[in-house]
């Protein structure tokens, strides 16, 4: 009798674990989530945020609470505000998986974090505009843009400039920069990803991400920019804290969420 009882109780768990949302695994896991956040961040308010982009984009529901959540914190993390006008970060869903998607705004307020730059700005280049490059022992970048019939899109360029009185800068073009699209973002054909709704903005990010990868910029930065249009998932440690699953890396760069602050 007590075996059955036993079998009673845990099938009713299991059937309650499948029933969860993701709105009661915020719910659940309510502290983990005020210990990852940055200070600049409440949890009400990226509660509020998390659900008001499900009901925007009404298909994240039907991504693995896991996923979901570990696309969640990992803007927490961040300090990133998704799926807002800001356009900082993106919660993508690709099939039924939750991708996370550092936005062009997102990339350059963790580009100022790092407080090594004293300026980072990108631009289009249209087919009217008066444009020239030069790379080697004394590259130099010339652009006096087009105000009227600029004409088609050509490509991007971006440039930066240290505080010490170093500059780099990058020119991607429009077919370059689509090819990087496809070959290594997976949801850029998603209708509600950033590559379909804000092409320019996320050929942008593309660029300042490529001028970036040499540029003097903290470790931090190179970790946070690891986890753009990625898919993360959850589980826990024994303390039961959140660790972070990045299902595209090594295991060794998988982390705990831990409290931290943002300037």
């Amino acid at each position: 009798m007590a075996n059955v009882i036993q079998q009673q109780m845990e099938n009713k768990v299991e059937k309650s674990n499948k029933q969860r949302t993701i709105k009661d695994y915020i719910k659940m896991y309510e502290s983990q989530i005020a210990r990852a956040l940055p200070n600049v961040i409440t949890p009400e308010r990226f509660s509020r945020m998390v659900l008001t982009a499900i009901t925007k984009t009404p298909k994240l529901a039907e991504c693995t609470p896991e996923s979901f959540m570990g696309a969640m914190l990992t803007a927490a993390q961040l300090g990133l505000e998704p799926n807002t006008p800001l356009g900082q970060a993106y919660l993508i869903p690709y099939g039924n998986k939750c991708e996370f998607q550092i936005g062009y705004k997102g990339l350059l307020e963790l580009a100022h974090r790092s407080g090594e730059l004293k300026t980072l700005e990108a631009h289009c280049v249209y087919e009217n505009d008066e444009f020239s490059v030069e790379y080697g022992l004394n590259p130099n970048l010339i652009h006096n843009p087009c105000f009227k019939d600029k004409g088609e899109l050509l490509g991007i360029y971006a440039v930066y400039h240290t505080n010490n009185g170093g500059y780099a800068f990058e020119f991607m073009s429009k077919e370059d920069i689509e090819n990087h699209r496809n070959q290594y973002s997976k949801s850029y054909k998603n209708a509600s990803s950033a590559w379909q709704t804000d092409f320019e903005s996320m050929a942008k990010k593309t660029v300042i991400k490529r001028l970036l990868k040499y540029a003097p910029l903290k470790t931090e930065f190179v970790r946070a920019i690891a986890n753009d249009e990625q898919t993360q998932t959850i589980d826990f440690t024994e303390d039961n804290e959140i660790l972070i699953l990045n299902e595209d890396a090594d295991e060794e760069n998988n982390e705990i969420v831990e409290g931290q602050e943002v300037e």
